[in-house]
């Protein structure tokens, strides 16, 4: 195949050639139309061409090609020590560029691999995207595979996978496998995913709907979110309604509105919920608030907790030196040694040593010495320790009022 060579520094008018063409550095082309190449179009240094060009394959070395139009490549773009800025659209097979790809128009081939920045100003459509350092996209970005040793900044996003070592921001969209950055993620619009695990700040700005989230330090819904497990080491909060299987919080959280869960709560600091919290079962070692608090199996209670309308669980367990606000409510409620409640309601209840109670109904009751409790009032038994302060004999009653909740 002949080769078409462009000297070192050469202004020139080509449309079509027959064959390779080879240019030299710091050469202008200027186009009839547009630059159709046969074989291999070669750039060795800048380059600028002012209009489209095609060619069977594209390869540039050491330096900054320009191209003023589109860019339409049959088989591979290869550019080594290089940068590629194209104005138009982009079209290749495989893309691989050591420095930098910069693309005005849509952009599309099944690989896009760059070691610094990939910018682009219009949609990217991919198989595999990999980018060494920063990748920003205006408009949506539809790939299987997304990965960037630093920064990510898309719009609408269409992928299986998102992974980042710095930051992720995008628009919004679906990621339906795994999500996973080292630093910030940010979503300022709906969001669906597999799964998303930050190592320092999540931030979503409109609803979420996915499968797990794991967060070291932040964690932030501003809306609704739905989930399986949200796990998050630090603080965060949901400004809506949340569900999901379990929730682990190791910090401070709130969520706005209810949290409804299938499996486990756990709270290792504090949190608060501004409406009802429903779920299975309940760790709490820090302290929670939320308006009403209602599990289908065990409420275990290591801190402190405050309702307005009360506590119920089938079985309550308020451990030694824990709090409890507002009504508790359980087939069997257990305050351990020092444990403390307002009205405690249930079909068995024991109050351990030194546990403080402002009343307390239950078919079945036992007060061990050192209990204080301010009344009392049973259907079937009482068993009271010499030792327990009632400040009123318990009220023995064929019927208990009805149980809040």
């Amino acid at each position: 195949m002949t080769e078409m060579r462009v000297p070192r520094g050469s202004r020139v008018r080509l449309g079509a050639v027959d064959g390779d063409l080879r240019a030299d550095e710091n050469v202008r082309i200027e186009v009839d139309g547009r630059v159709v190449v046969a074989g291999t179009a070669r750039f060795d240094g800048d380059a600028d061409i002012l209009g489209d060009l095609q060619c069977r394959s594209f390869t540039s070395d050491d330096g900054t090609v320009h191209i003023a139009g589109s860019l339409v490549v049959e088989d591979s773009v290869h550019s080594r020590d290089g940068t590629l800025e194209v104005d138009g659209e982009m079209r290749a097979r495989r893309v691989d560029i050591d420095r930098g790809l910069r693309v005005k128009g849509p952009a599309a081939a099944e690989e896009f691999e760059v070691g610094g920045v990939l910018d682009g100003g219009s949609t990217l459509h991919a198989t595999r995207i990999s980018v060494g350092g920063k990748f920003r996209l205006v408009g949506k970005l539809t790939a299987e595979s997304v990965e960037t040793g630093g920064s990510v900044d898309v719009g609408d996003v269409e992928l299986e996978t998102l992974e980042a070592g710095g930051l992720i921001h995008l628009h919004g969209g679906t990621v339906r496998g795994s999500i996973e950055v080292g630093g910030r993620f940010v979503a300022d619009a709906p969001l669906t995913f597999g799964s998303l695990e930050a190592g320092g700040f999540a931030e979503l700005k409109g609803d979420g709907t996915g499968g797990s989230l794991a967060v070291g330090g932040v964690f932030t819904a501003r809306a609704n979110l739905t989930f399986t497990k949200l796990k998050v080491g630090g603080m965060g909060s949901i400004g809506g309604n949340a569900q999901g299987e379990s929730v682990e919080v190791g910090g401070k959280f709130d969520v706005g509105g209810r949290l409804r869960l299938t499996r486990t709560l756990e709270v290792g600091g504090f949190m608060s919920v501004g409406e009802e919290l429903f779920g299975d079962r309940l760790e709490l070692g820090g302290a929670l608030t939320a308006r009403r608090v209602v599990l289908a199996s065990i409420a275990e209670i290591g801190g402190r907790v405050a309702t307005q309308e009360g506590l119920k669980a089938a079985r309550v367990v308020l451990q030694r030196k824990s709090r409890a606000s507002g009504p508790v409510v359980g087939d069997s409620v257990e305050l351990e040694d020092r444990a403390r409640a307002d009205d405690v309601y249930g079909q068995t209840v024991d109050l351990g040593e030194k546990s403080e109670v402002r009343r307390v109904f239950a078919a079945r009751l036992r007060v061990r010495s050192g209990a204080t409790v301010d009344e009392a009032v049973y259907t079937e038994s009482a068993d009271i320790d010499p030792g327990a302060r009632l400040r009123a004999p318990p009220r023995r009653v064929d019927a208990l009022p009805p149980f809040p909740l």
